[in-house]
């Protein structure tokens, strides 16, 4: 009995996923509407419920360029490089033409973190950085320019995170939960350029999901400044960590269902593990499975 209930509805759904062919306004002013009211509720939620637990101050800029090994700098290229991308996309199904997609959707990620920055300068904590306004740039530079050079992206930026044991030791730096720590601890992120092999040899027959990998990350830091951490952990040695591996590309999986094309895209932000290598000071490594 439920089956043609099940039937309709999943085909009732697959056509709203569907991108318009042509401009729909109504479907326009719902994204610019969520994505506005989003936006604002989560700075005045930030300023609330974060910025007010430390001192301001008057706007300020800091040199933060040499610090945590530049791993929050690429976080920042990432988390602009991701939300241009779905802005772009949620333009893109409202049938908007694709250089707005690029002027109004793709800036999104840069827009967003930029008045971030501008809530770090008038905080005595933080300030404002332009080496995170250069990295956000970096970020929305990278979608726009494969689109402006190929009209798809074949480099994704990705992430993998991992716990570690420098958590433990600085858990009000580092996160005290897993969630903190997927977002503070720069020792368990991994950042990764995944480059889809099909898009660039389209003629080898070279299956769609197939990518090749490359990867960075950073080890041993309890503070930003190297100068620090050697006076909390003497023994403590940071060093950068470079990889390489394979990947799936889930927006190549063969799939006719819109809801799990939407499901790939939101989840292809993740790294899958696979056998990798890596490469630091100390030589190379070899990780059966690393994440």
């Amino acid at each position: 009995m439920l089956l043609p209930f099940l039937s309709i509805s999943q085909s009732k759904l697959n056509a709203f996923l569907t991108p318009s062919d042509t401009l729909n306004k109504p479907r326009r002013n719902a994204v610019i509407a969520v994505e506005a009211s989003l936006g604002s509720l989560t700075l005045v939620g930030l300023n609330q419920l974060w910025y007010k637990d430390f001192e301001r101050s008057k706007f300020h800029t800091i040199n933060d360029n040499n610090e945590w090994l530049q791993m929050d700098k690429i976080g920042h290229v990432f988390t602009s490089y991701q939300l241009g991308k779905h802005g772009a996309n949620l333009l893109n199904w409202s049938g908007v033409s694709e250089e707005n997609q690029l002027i109004y959707g793709a800036t999104l990620g840069f827009t967003f973190l930029s008045a971030v920055e501008v809530f770090d300068g008038f905080s005595k904590e933080w300030g404002f950085s332009w080496g995170d306004i250069l990295a956000n740039g970096a970020g929305t530079g990278l979608y726009i320019g494969q689109e402006l050079l190929w009209k798809e992206q074949r480099i994704a930026l990705k992430y993998s995170f991992h716990q570690t044991k420098f958590a433990n030791q600085r858990p009000d730096k580092l996160g005290e939960s897993y969630l903190e720590q997927i977002l503070k601890d720069y020792n368990g992120q991994t950042y990764w350029l995944s480059a889809n092999l099909h898009s660039f040899f389209k003629d080898k027959h070279i299956p769609k999901w197939i990518n090749v990998a490359v990867g960075y990350g950073g080890h041993g830091m309890l503070t930003g400044n190297e100068d620090v951490d050697s006076q909390v952990l003497i023994s403590n040695q940071r060093y950068r960590q470079f990889y390489l591996s394979f990947d799936l590309n889930l927006n190549g999986v063969n799939t006719k269902s819109r809801v799990l094309r939407s499901i790939f895209d939101v989840l292809n932000m993740i790294k899958i593990p696979f056998p990798t290598l890596e490469f630091n000071k100390k030589g190379a490594v070899f990780h059966l499975f690393y994440y």
